[in-house]
């Protein structure tokens, strides 16, 4: 990023907005480029910059402005902004319509989008009345069977089991795997994409024996065409580890997760994000197992390799300091998880905002060892910043936010606050809200 930095300092914002389509295309691929890196303040100023250009030399309704609005609605989106996004959707939306007609797969991509957003927040029902519509179109338009159609399926799928419809969800999986079999063979990525995702179904379920065997048809899938080093074969390598580690196998789980390192390492580097990822769950592996130190010291590690690769307020790098905060304060050093808890929140803060979803996972976290600690009145000022957040940011029935309203209702009746605990209560039995 610092070549790209040093461009950006020689670029006034008067030259962005000229109008010229070249000019509007390279603030496009630059803000690509932040937007991939999580700098995602400095990618929206570029779209937006872009989108002013284009509407002057296209127009409103050009097919370049409207992409260029949903990368605005993407960026939104990854900021935990969902009104936001979804006001830019709905531009882009109305304008595809306009131009293209509902039916149109273009038009069709901005209401899969909307529902992947209402998904998102936690609106599964909203969700699923914009898939169906993206469904019903897309079958219209291109057929049963086109990857787009299979492609809503698969994220229906998805959405039933988030919602735990487990059934569902592998009906909708099976209908998915049955035409990419039919249509592109039984070792085909997208074929295998299913057939792991129908894995982590049974994982859900509690089903470990049958998630491994889906897992291991998607791994000599994947051996079959794509190598044994290949990044798709070592993520199911990966995900083989995490159903031993969730099994309590730690040992098989360590074995199974240093051979994703391995070949991580070797395919894509030692500070790839893939390979970071896995030195990451080692760490989890090892606090599971009491080694606390030596978990501490694999967070380390992917901490010290996320800074070099990402930078210090990339979101991922910022969940590993979170995960380095969440082990002082298994360990019980509570000061020390909360110094490393505020350098999370701020990066957080400043990277994604103070209402993402990730952020307030800090403030709801900061307000668990606030209450270990015995710091009742700051464990509540805690717990309803989050609680309030949550509420706004994902609904109030998204089970992060009645997670967060079950701390607050024990800690009004740990201190015998029933009354306050009472009303709470009501809350989170409270029937769903129609716009949820």
């Amino acid at each position: 990023m610092p070549h790209i930095n040093a461009v950006m300092k020689h670029i006034p914002s008067q030259y962005l907005a000229l109008g010229t389509t070249k000019i509007c295309d390279g603030a496009c691929v630059l803000g690509d480029i932040f937007s991939r890196h999580g700098r995602y303040k400095q990618a929206r100023e570029l779209y937006e910059c872009a989108v002013a250009g284009y509407e002057k030399a296209l127009g409103v309704d050009h097919s370049d402005t409207l992409t260029t609005v949903v990368h605005i609605a993407i960026v939104f989106c990854k900021q935990g902004q969902y009104e936001k996004a979804l006001e830019w959707f709905e531009r882009a939306l109305a304008g595809r319509e306009k131009a293209l007609g509902v039916d149109h797969p273009g038009t069709l991509c901005i209401v899969h989008n909307m529902a992947s957003l209402f998904d998102e927040q936690g609106q599964y029902e909203k969700a699923l009345e914009w898939y169906e519509r993206a469904l019903a179109g897309h079958e219209k338009a291109l057929g049963v069977d086109h990857p787009d159609t299979l492609s809503t399926v698969n994220n229906m799928s998805s959405l039933f089991d988030k919602q735990g419809q487990y059934a569902k969800a592998l009906e909708w999986y099976e209908r998915a795997l049955a035409a990419r079999e039919k249509a592109l063979g039984i070792d085909h990525p997208d074929t295998l994409c299913t057939v792991n995702n129908m894995a982590s179904v049974f994982y859900h379920q509690g089903q470990y024996e049958k998630a491994l065997a889906w897992y291991e048809r998607v791994l000599a899938g994947n051996e079959k065409a794509l190598g044994v080093d290949h990044p798709h074969t070592l993520s199911t390598v990966h995900s083989m580890a995490f159903v031993f580690a969730n099994q309590g196998q730690y040992a098989k789980a360590l074995e199974w997760y240093e051979r994703a390192l391995a070949g991580t390492e070797k395919a894509l580097g030692i500070d790839h994000p893939d390979t970071l990822t896995t030195v990451n769950c080692m760490a989890f592996v090892f606090d599971r197992q009491g080694q606390y130190s030596k978990a501490l010291e694999w967070y380390e590690r992917a901490l010290a390799g996320k800074e070099k690769a990402l930078g210090i307020d990339h979101p991922d790098t910022l969940t590993t300091v979170h995960n380095i905060a969440s082990e002082f304060s298994m360990q019980g050093q509570y000061e020390k998880a909360l110094e490393w808890y505020e350098r999370a929140l701020a990066g957080k803060g400043k990277a994604l905002g103070v209402d993402h979803p990730d952020t307030l996972s800090t403030v709801h976290n900061m307000a668990s060892v606030f209450d270990k600690q015995g710091q009742y009145e700051k464990a509540l000022e805690w717990y309803r910043r989050a609680l309030a957040g949550r509420e706004k940011a994902l609904g109030v029935d998204h089970p992060h936010t009645q997670h967060t309203l079950r701390n607050l209702i024990n800690l009004h009746q740990s201190a015998g606050q029933t009354e306050q605990a009472q009303s709470l209560q009501a809350r989170l039995y409270a029937p769903k809200s129609p716009h949820n």
